[in-house]
């Protein structure tokens, strides 16, 4: 069991594992008390049963500079292979601002051939490798060192399973013909705009049941500058503040210092100082914007009559499509998608794969072109 601490022992693996043609990786980091994720390990393997053929990477090692290994991540002749990749790569794009590239993502592709929503890393092994995961180490502290032989193997496990896992869902992609379907998958993976927070756009996350502009403005200045300080500092969003206290702030509309004494849900150290004079300032401002600078109110949706009905049926064609396809039926669309057919606007739906399993038929359907029948226990199409 190989554990890498010098830059030049990475680079050595590193310029081992570009004659490959897939390296499998995952990562263990910390993330309960900071905004950004702390990168502890890095685990990586290629393929081959030697020793020398996965290793841990310590992260935390003075001597440690991780600049063999993006090189490596930028190298588009190696597959980079993970399991649920998104916070491990916000991690390298946070600390490189680059990519792995190019990229495959095993739990998405096990969605794509009929594995399920989400499926976890532990049941893929089982249902692919034959074999279990001791998971006991999943919530060790990571950032203490040096680590225990359990951990080291735990850790492992998460990259060397990977590469069995990886062969077998490429090659029933490539059989089935959907490796186009996991490209348009990944698409958002392997987008950087997804792994950068920008602070006015932060308010979008707290949950609200009032539309009222005024009101959705104060949870905007609020949230804008919980995420600035949060960023700032380190520290994760809640410990600034958590949204119940946007909400309440939001509906009170404290403008004066005092009026945040009356706040259930601030907690006192909120109530003075330099962060409740800015928790006044981000309202006073919310307050003082011209109607034209409010947040829109998105506009609900009024069905027309019939609309309901439809979209019912587009629900049975959905199931029965997503039976045939062996693809679980939130992969290809959503209740709200199913709405925006039936009320003639467009969807992601009618895009890409996911037109070529459903979409055409759903139009089809919509149209009086088709319509569905039943064959003993299976809902069919017929044409009109």
């Amino acid at each position: 069991m190989i554990t890498i601490t010098t830059t030049e022992a990475l680079r050595s693996f590193c310029a081992h594992a570009a004659s490959y043609p897939f390296v499998t990786v995952d990562t263990e980091f910390l993330r309960e008390r900071t905004y950004y994720a702390q990168l502890c390990l890095v685990q990586m393997a290629v393929p081959g049963d030697d020793d020398e053929d996965a290793v841990l990477i310590d992260t935390l090692a003075p001597e440690l500079d991780l600049a063999p290994m993006y090189e490596l991540f930028a190298d588009t002749s190696v597959v980079k292979v993970f399991h649920a990749a998104r916070q491990d790569l916000e991690i390298f794009y946070v600390d490189s601002g680059a990519l792995p590239t190019p990229l495959f993502d095993t739990q998405v592709a096990a969605m794509v051939c009929g594995f399920g929503e989400q499926v976890g890393y532990e049941t893929l092994v089982r249902k692919i490798c034959n074999e279990g995961i001791d998971k006991s180490s999943r919530f060790t502290d990571w950032s203490r060192r040096p680590l225990s032989e359990k951990q080291k193997v735990y850790a492992l496990a998460d990259v060397t399973h990977l590469r069995e896992v990886y062969t077998a869902l490429k090659a029933q992609l490539d059989e089935s013909g959907r490796a186009h379907w996991l490209e348009e998958e990944l698409a958002v993976l392997a987008n950087p705009e997804t792994y950068v927070t920008t602070p006015s756009e932060a308010w979008r996350r707290v949950k609200t049941r009032t539309n009222s502009p005024r009101f959705l403005a104060i949870v905007r200045a609020l949230a804008e500058l919980r995420e600035e300080l949060a960023q700032s500092r380190d520290v994760p969003r809640n410990r600034i503040f958590k949204d119940d206290v946007i909400l309440e702030l939001a509906a009170t509309r404290p403008r004066q210092l005092d009026d945040l004494s009356k706040s259930r849900l601030l907690q006192r150290e909120a109530r003075r100082g330099d962060l409740a004079n800015a928790i006044v300032a981000a309202v006073d401002k919310a307050m003082d914007l011209p109607k034209s600078d409010l947040p829109e109110v998105p506009a609900q949706r009024q069905r027309r009559q019939g609309q309901e009905g439809l979209a019912d049926l587009l629900r049975v064609l959905l199931k029965a499509k997503a039976e045939e396809a062996g693809v679980a039926q939130k992969l290809i669309a959503t209740v709200s998608d199913l709405d925006d057919i039936a009320a003639g606007e467009d969807s992601p739906v009618m895009h890409g794969w996911r037109r070529e399993v459903f979409g055409a038929d759903a139009m089809r359907l919509k149209s009086g072109q088709i319509a569905l029948s039943a064959n003993g226990d299976k809902v069919i199409t017929i044409s009109i």
